[in-house]
């Protein structure tokens, strides 16, 4: 990775400095060199861009919540960059409020709404191109030479259909700035310290809470880019399963990097760490060390999903048998898996509780355990008492969208208490999980997980499963692994 050129004096540097070394907006740089780079680059402006795709849905989000918040300014930025080690910084994601409102991603942008006598008129707050008169382009770390070029403030308008004013400039103009002001904190310590004593924690907090339920409702292009992100991430498992004899000579981390390269070419990144969870490491609901071995005999707990380049993400679960086919027990523990998960999913529709979901699947679980005899009954007692928890520990699904957990600001009545409707997307994910050192459970049982997850979108007449390209069923689960191996 090449070292940047800082603006000191050369290590080399006899006692006698050069003579031309004398710039004086960077020392170190002789007046040649910097004439030299000021000078006959081409012309690279780019003119008719297209508005990007989801120009006109984040035009009537910002619609929806310049009615929300009449007479307020509303400061809503991306995010800075944050350092990896020393010189190097961790990739870059945008803000989601900022992303869904604006369609950018880049680092450092700010959107504001400033009031008007009949709505709020829009400006994205962006790093106009670096600057070549200056030299910044070339000897800035964060120069079009060292990371790429940035797209200037006209092609910004274009784009996003918002008129783009450089952000370098905002936090002068917020300081002083009049009237009530909303800003959505975590994301930009500048801009916050700018607006010290103009915000408030509770206005704030309405700010962002609005904008996590504005997202609980997906619009058709939203649906779109999930359904885009699943076909994707169908396609990353077909990819594992085809290298899972590689896995089995190496560990978890080839499946990890499997699905990876999936996500990087057909899309942004991962939506979330991959679970690649062999044998036992199933039953830990957040494994992602992905160190450990595949063996053939054990359980594959695969819980991934590609982002797209919109930042949409799904979140799909299947426990596959590496040896291509399932044990009796692990076919056992497997189909109550996925009967409980029929039954949640059953109860996805336009209407229904948002709990609904869980509770139907829980019962199934609970059903099972007592059948088996692992907890006494009746199913009535372990469901009041909470009893299946041992084994299932987790809720059994939760919204999706441009984050793997989405719309978390919702509040209660809004979100886990609320009423489905059509547009909403959740996952319905139940699972059974037996410890390794569970010694309340027959030995047979120990170290076996699974867990079935799927994205389901809620319709005008029921749902609709984005993930259903993938079997589920313990049957079909080893029919399709098996065309895969070929």
């Amino acid at each position: 990775m090449a070292e940047e050129l800082t603006p000191e004096t050369p290590e080399n540097e006899t006692e006698e400095p050069i003579k031309q070394r004398k710039n004086g907006l960077y020392p170190g740089v002789s007046d040649e060199l910097a004439e030299s780079m000021r000078s006959h680059w081409a012309d690279t402006e780019l003119h008719g861009l297209e508005p990007v795709a989801q120009a006109a849905e984040t035009a009537a989000r910002r619609a929806a919540l310049s009615a929300r918040f009449p007479g307020d300014r509303l400061v809503i930025p991306s995010g800075n960059l944050k350092v990896r080690s020393n010189d190097t910084e961790y990739p870059f994601r945008a803000s989601v409020e900022y992303a869904y409102l604006t369609g950018n991603q880049t680092e450092d942008g700010v959107l504001v709404l400033e009031p008007t006598a009949d709505g709020h008129t829009a400006t994205i707050y962006l790093l106009p191109r670096s600057d070549r008169e200056t030299g910044e382009f070339w000897l800035d770390g964060q120069g079009e030479l060292w990371v790429g070029r940035r797209h200037s403030l006209a092609e910004a308008t274009e784009l996003y259909g918002i008129p783009a004013s450089d952000v370098r400039e905002l936090a002068d103009a917020l300081r002083g700035a009049t009237g009530p002001v909303r800003v959505v904190r975590g994301h930009d310590a500048g801009i916050e310290a700018a607006l010290t004593d103009k915000v408030t924690a509770e206005r704030d907090e309405e700010l962002r809470v609005f904008l996590s339920e504005a997202r609980l409702v997906k619009d058709d292009f939203e649906i779109g880019e999930l359904q885009k992100a699943v076909d994707s991430t169908v396609r990353g498992f077909e990819d594992v399963v085809k290298v899972l004899d590689k896995a089995e000579a190496t560990s978890e981390r080839y499946i990890e990097g499997t699905f990876f390269l999936r996500a990087r070419v057909e899309g942004n990144d991962v939506g979330y760490g991959s679970i690649c969870a062999a044998g036992p490491h199933a039953c830990t609901l957040h494994w992602v060390r992905n160190d450990g071995p595949v063996r053939s005999g054990d359980l594959l707990l695969l819980d991934a999903g590609v982002e797209t380049h919109t930042y949409y993400t799904a979140d799909v679960t299947r426990t596959l048998p590496i040896s291509g086919t399932y044990t009796e027990l692990q076919r056992k523990v497997y189909d109550a898996v996925y009967d409980a998960q029929e039954a949640g999913i059953a109860a996805v529709k336009p209407g229904a509780k948002f709990r609904d979901f869980h509770d139907a699947a829980q019962r199934v679980l609970a059903e099972r355990l007592v059948e088996w005899g692992l907890v006494e009954g009746p199913v009535e007692r372990v469901l009041e008492l909470g009893l299946q928890r041992r084994w299932t520990l987790h809720g059994t699904g939760h919204m999706l969208g441009m984050d793997v957990h989405d719309c978390a600001a919702a509040r209660v009545e809004a979100y886990v208490d609320g009423t489905l409707e059509p547009g909403m997307v959740l996952t319905v994910e139940p699972g059974l999980y037996f410890q390794a050192d569970d010694l309340s459970v027959p030995e047979e049982y120990r170290g076996v997980g699974v867990r079935i997850e799927d994205d389901i979108l809620v319709t005008e007449d029921g749902n609709r499963n984005l993930s259903a390209g993938l079997p589920r069923r313990s049957a079909d689960v080893e029919a399709w692994m098996a065309s895969l191996k070929g």
